[in-house]
């Protein structure tokens, strides 16, 4: 294949990110080392589902998250002895740790104090304006930003009185108001999530908020479901909101291991050519002309495969028909035939093999061309 011709294949396979989607201009905040709207690219975030208090399940799901490529980490923390935890948990890890903080400003300030990294509060439930005002001088004196979390299941009862249900008009409204509350503090190191379970009330809830604030916004789809339906609907979801440059931060919030919501996180990223999360991986879906076990062979490569952050594009396909073509396109392609294939590399023909060798001989020449080719996980 010749340098042009490789060279127009590529943008064909990755359209640059930039000329589809224009990101909301925001101010910037920091959560620990981890750079927040103003440009700085989308950051992936996730929670841990251990009882904060136990430490140990707690620091082993945040290094699988660490493993998974998370990059900021959220625990719940509803009483002291969750408190206490942190701040071991918080010397154990290098990830930025954000406290979720509910009901008692008490809780915000300890954990300020055990170093967190941000928190997760709604002013207007931690008590008086004098509490908020503590936790506000708190937060400035440790440099730590606050996320104002809104939630349509936990909406102030006088505005589920005043709309009617949890709309995105009465979100945006808790939003704003909590915000007020901060900004008469003189304290902008400010970020706003609106979550919702379905996605159309949490897409216009981010729509109505845009034009009104210059924070920087976190979202997801809130309680999505478990692995496969919550994974599309918050596909579904965070490409709209991506699409409009509405998010600086995502979450995928599913009822699955955590690493899976990062995971997921980065796919999503990845196939709206946003960031990188190792190789994009093309495979056909197999049909009655495939002479070859496809589905063992694709899912033993993407395992092998799974810790390889390399930005290189790689293709199994199952017959001759598209075969050919979708593996001369790849870095790394194969196109299988009855009980064998062809191993293309660069687009031209690297090696004949049986099925019983594809798997290590794929792997093996995937692994040397990672080696060869950084991530680009920085857009």
């Amino acid at each position: 294949m010749s340098k042009s011709k490789e060279s127009t294949t590529r943008s064909l396979q990755k359209p640059r990110s930039d000329t589809l989607f224009k990101r909301r201009k925001t101010r910037q905040v920091k959560i620990g080392a981890v750079p927040i709207g103003g440009g700085a690219p989308i950051a992936v975030q996730s929670m841990t589902k251990t009882h904060t208090k136990d430490v140990e399940a707690t620091l082993d799901q945040i290094k699988r998250l660490e493993e998974a490529g998370c990059e900021i980490v959220r625990l719940a923390v509803p009483d002291r002895e969750s408190v206490e935890a942190l701040g071991r948990i918080k010397k154990q890890v290098s990830v930025p740790l954000v406290a979720d903080i509910h009901f008692d400003h008490r809780l915000a300030l300890a954990s300020l104090e055990k170093g967190v990294d941000a928190l997760r509060i709604n002013p207007g439930n931690i008590g008086t304006r004098e509490k908020v005002r503590e936790v506000v001088r708190a937060a400035r004196e440790h440099d730590v930003p606050i996320r104002i979390g809104v939630n349509s299941g936990s909406l102030e009862k006088s505005l589920l009185r005043k709309h009617g249900a949890a709309t995105a008009e009465a979100m945006v409204e808790s939003a704003l108001k909590h915000v007020r509350i901060l900004e008469d503090m003189d304290f902008y190191d400010i970020k706003i999530s609106l979550k919702a379970p379905d996605v159309f009330r949490t897409v216009q809830a981010f729509r109505l908020l845009a034009d009104k604030v210059d924070y920087p916004f976190h979202a997801g789809i809130t309680e999505s479901g478990s692995l496969v339906p919550g994974s599309v609907k918050s596909s579904i979801g965070l490409a709209l909101l991506l699409s409009e440059g509405l998010a600086d931060t995502i979450r995928v919030s599913l009822t699955a291991p955590p690493e899976e919501e990062v995971r997921v996180a980065f796919l999503i990223l990845s196939s709206l050519g946003l960031r990188s999360y190792g190789p994009n991986f093309v495979s056909c879906p197999v049909c009655g002309r495939c002479e070859v076990d496809l589905f063992t062979i694709v899912q033993e490569v993407e395992k092998q495969l799974a810790s390889l952050r390399s930005d290189i594009h790689l293709a199994v396909m199952g017959c001759m028909v598209n075969g050919p073509g979708e593996a001369r396109e790849s870095d790394l392609g194969l196109a299988c035939g009855r009980g064998a294939g062809v191993l293309f590399k660069k687009g031209r023909i690297f090696r004949r093999l049986e099925e019983d060798e594809m798997i290590a001989e794929f792997v093996k020449e995937a692994k040397r061309l990672g080696k060869s080719r950084k991530s680009k996980n920085t857009k």
